[in-house]
């Protein structure tokens, strides 16, 4: 079986976003890439059900590979990213992760860029753009979304949800997660007042120390 260990990854990341309340049902998605060859979570399938040859493989220009079910309406957005995109370290794009997280939804009803109001921004930039809406699984819908990426590692879409990427699958869902809880934490402050942001220039030196943070 091609991308084996990949699939068998998107499998149990799939169960993990609707365990961690990322996702309701089969909404979100999510796909790892290995040079020319995209694994990726199928449409309209259980993730509770979900087998690793459930998982489609397909080529970086959308050709089927291997995998009887078809892939997630949102493939367009994947192959977006994985063959646009441009990571602002210049890292390999090796996963992306699609989440109908509540709070990054509501905060996209309201405005158009999720300010830095917690240095944990920094893991998707010096602040979050929110990309206008346009209907699901469309190039249209790909086409926002890669705008709102320039120079960010994840978006919030209008009215829709986020996507994040990162090198490895554990990476872009970290950047879901984080996501997820500085909008969370956006809603809190905006419902109780005008919150305090902090200066780019402070995130730009928490991006310096991130590339350090952690065991090696």
């Amino acid at each position: 079986m091609l991308l084996a260990e990949h699939r068998e990854a998107v499998c149990a990341y799939a169960r993990r976003m609707t365990a961690d309340g990322l996702v309701v049902g089969t909404s979100g998605n999510l796909s790892v890439r290995e040079g020319d060859l995209v694994a990726v979570t199928p449409t309209g399938v259980s993730y509770d059900e979900l087998r690793p040859e459930d998982v489609a493989v397909l080529r970086l220009d959308g050709t089927p590979v291997e995998g009887e079910l078809r892939p997630t309406s949102e493939l367009p957005m994947h192959l977006a990213i994985y063959r646009e995109a441009t990571d602002p370290d210049g890292a390999d794009i090796g996963a992306v992760v699609h989440t109908h997280s509540t709070h990054a939804v509501a905060v996209s009803t309201v405005v158009d860029e999720v300010p830095a109001v917690h240095y944990m921004v920094a893991t998707i930039g010096p602040s979050v753009r929110v990309a206008p809406y346009a209907t699901y699984g469309t190039q249209d819908l790909a086409d926002a979304m890669l705008a709102a990426l320039d120079g960010r590692r994840g978006c919030v879409l209008g009215n829709h949800g986020t996507v994040t990427y990162g090198t490895r699958l554990e990476q872009a869902y970290h950047r879901a997660q984080q996501l997820e809880w500085v909008c969370q934490v956006w809603l809190a402050a905006r419902g109780a007042g005008t919150p305090r942001v902090l200066p780019r220039a402070e995130i730009e030196h928490v991006v310096d120390r991130l590339r350090g943070y952690g065991q090696k």
